[in-house]
């Protein structure tokens, strides 16, 4: 895999990891359904442009979530690991194979460390859950009639299948979200795809 590849794909499993200290507090009524320990797999795919060409890559990622720590860990869609990522309120550390582990005070920092640019995807911690801070800053709760959300940071959310559509609060299985800029990114589009539990 070219070296700008696999820096746009470390780059994403970063983006993915930022939420471990980003999230805003839950409102009474989502507490209940929330989990802060989780445990996911699923597959990932981004389109953006950048410099006026069209890009696309794509890999697996494990997310495995406790109180204070998220570790997520990038593959190539062989299977090949790629990077690991662990955030914790004291800073973000980037491990790749043969390289020394690029730390920083924050994930935002770490992004703009290894890619030179800032990729924010603040709220994929609720995402995975099926909720996000809606344009006006209010809790949103995703469901199979309610699916789709712009969050406050501007994000278009599609919440499109999920893991059992009967449960009380289900749980996304697939979820687009598209936004228009990032940085120097244009056009940017992220599908992710959670396994199914068990």
């Amino acid at each position: 895999m070219p070296i700008s590849r696999r820096l746009s794909l470390i780059v994403l499993a970063a983006a993915l990891a930022g939420c471990a200290t980003t999230r805003a507090p839950l409102s009474t009524a989502t507490v209940g359904a929330y989990r802060e320990t989780i445990d996911l797999a699923g597959k990932l795919s981004v389109n953006y442009i950048k410099d006026g060409k069209q890009e696309s890559l794509s890999g697996n990622f494990t997310w495995d979530q406790a109180p204070g720590r998220i570790d997520v860990s990038l593959a190539s869609p062989l299977g090949q690991t790629i990077a690991t990522i662990a955030v914790t309120p004291q800073g973000a550390t980037l491990t790749q194979a043969n390289r020394p582990p690029r730390t920083a005070a924050d994930i935002d920092g770490l992004t703009q460390q290894t890619l030179g640019w800032t990729l924010p995807v603040s709220g994929l911690r609720d995402w995975l859950q099926g909720y996000a801070l809606d344009a006006e800053g209010k809790r949103f709760a995703a469901s199979p009639a309610n699916n789709s959300v712009v969050t406050k940071d501007g994000w278009r959310l599609r919440f499109v299948s999920w893991q059992d559509e009967t449960s009380a609060q289900p749980i996304p299985r697939r979820i687009d979200a598209e936004r228009s800029a990032a940085g120097d990114i244009q056009d940017l589009a992220i599908r992710i795809v959670v396994n199914p539990a068990g």
